[in-house]
């Protein structure tokens, strides 16, 4: 067996063994001696992975679980980073999974991998920059509609096309009209958007959005009347139906309702409506996960996420790599330290107009100059 100086890395030799009957190395190139430990981190880490992954649960393991959970505790330090994507893709699918009531992870995913995630308190426009700046623009991002999306579209991804995930908009709609409304024009309204699956062309585009304005025209009558609320304000009697209308009329305007019907997309595969691939390659696999393993903390909820993102990202690191290069608390608690306190110093350093002059602090005799000129 070869074994190497663990300072220079040249090859040692045999030099006697400890009192405890360890083997000893010398190396002669250092003239140190030492002995060869077992690294065994790795494959602490494999199996910490394994049992994330799995339905395994603590309490069936030796010791209800007390030594695997000595074992693992470092790598819940472990903050998984994405990486950057470069290579543009066709479509992409965003999304957010909501962990806990200010916790939301959002996910970018190309049908077949992660391709980032990012940490926020709600979907905001922000938020979705942040993600968006890792990865490279592509043509078209189909969404389920979050808040703020497409003001960072407009920032980020300014050549991006969005298409709204056909069966969230028409869940919307069921969302004010119920699912048995009792008016005729609730009843006509649900059964209109429902018929949103059926758009296959531009020419039935055309038609359904025709039927939506007629709808509008008659019951016009209908959608104004006014009731008092219990403030003596007027507000619309079928106010929930104008909201229905409202939110279709809007995907039209912003064009974001047929827009895989648009011949002008250059793409390898045809334009997807919904966002299921990723509701069910992605949100469904964690949902499954967290289900699992439910009873974890906020933070290890949120570091799970990471890790099952990371893990099917484009290419994630082997885990000798993850384990030497990846952010951890300690680390990151560090560089929060040191920027505050170099904001601090910066703070007490006196800039133009705030230091006191050497004036203020030494009397001197004024000259007079009033003689000249």
């Amino acid at each position: 067996m070869l074994v190497r100086c663990i300072n220079c890395g040249f090859s040692c030799q045999k030099y006697g063994k400890t009192k405890a009957g360890s083997q000893r190395w010398h190396c002669k190139q250092c003239n140190i001696t030492f002995t060869q430990t077992i690294d065994n981190t790795t494959k602490c880490f494999h199996r910490f992975l394994n049992w994330l992954f799995s339905k395994e649960a603590q309490q069936d393991m030796p010791g209800q679980g007390r030594t695997f959970r000595r074992q693992i505790a470092d790598f819940w330090q472990i903050w998984p980073m994405p990486p950057k994507i470069e290579t543009s893709r066709d479509v992409v699918f965003v999304d957010g999974i909501y962990l806990a009531k200010k916790a939301c992870i959002l996910i970018c995913y190309d049908g077949e991998y992660v391709l980032g995630w990012y940490l926020c308190r709600s979907e905001q426009s922000r938020s979705w920059q942040a993600l968006m700046q890792r990865i490279a623009t592509p043509i078209v991002v189909v969404s389920d509609g979050g808040p703020g999306l497409r003001k960072a579209l407009k920032k980020v991804w300014r050549t991006a096309k969005l298409q709204r995930c056909i069966v969230h908009a028409v869940w919307q709609v069921h969302r004010y009209t119920t699912r048995r409304p009792k008016t005729l024009a609730g009843i006509m309204l649900k059964d209109l958007a429902s018929d949103l699956y059926n758009v296959k062309t531009q020419e039935d585009a055309k038609i359904w959005i025709q039927r939506l304005f007629n709808w509008r025209v008659t019951f016009k009558e209908f959608l104004s009347e006014m009731t008092r609320d219990s403030n003596d304000n007027l507000r619309a009697t079928h106010e929930r139906l104008l909201k229905a209308y409202n939110s279709l009329v809007v995907l039209i305007n912003t064009e974001t309702m047929f827009r895989y019907l648009d011949e002008t997309l250059v793409l390898d595969k045809e334009c997807p409506r919904t966002n299921n691939p990723i509701e069910g390659g992605v949100n469904a696999q964690l949902r499954r996960l967290l289900r699992y393993h439910r009873g974890m903390s906020v933070e290890k909820r949120i570091k799970a996420v990471f890790w099952w993102c990371y893990l099917h990202s484009p290419r994630p690191l082997s885990a000798k790599e993850i384990l030497k290069v990846m952010p951890t608390d300690a680390s990151i608690s560090k560089i929060y330290s040191s920027m505050n306190e170099r904001a601090q110093l910066q703070g007490i350093i006196p800039t133009w107009g705030d230091a006191i002059s050497w004036g203020d602090l030494h009397n001197y005799d004024k000259l007079s100059f009033n003689d000249w000129d």
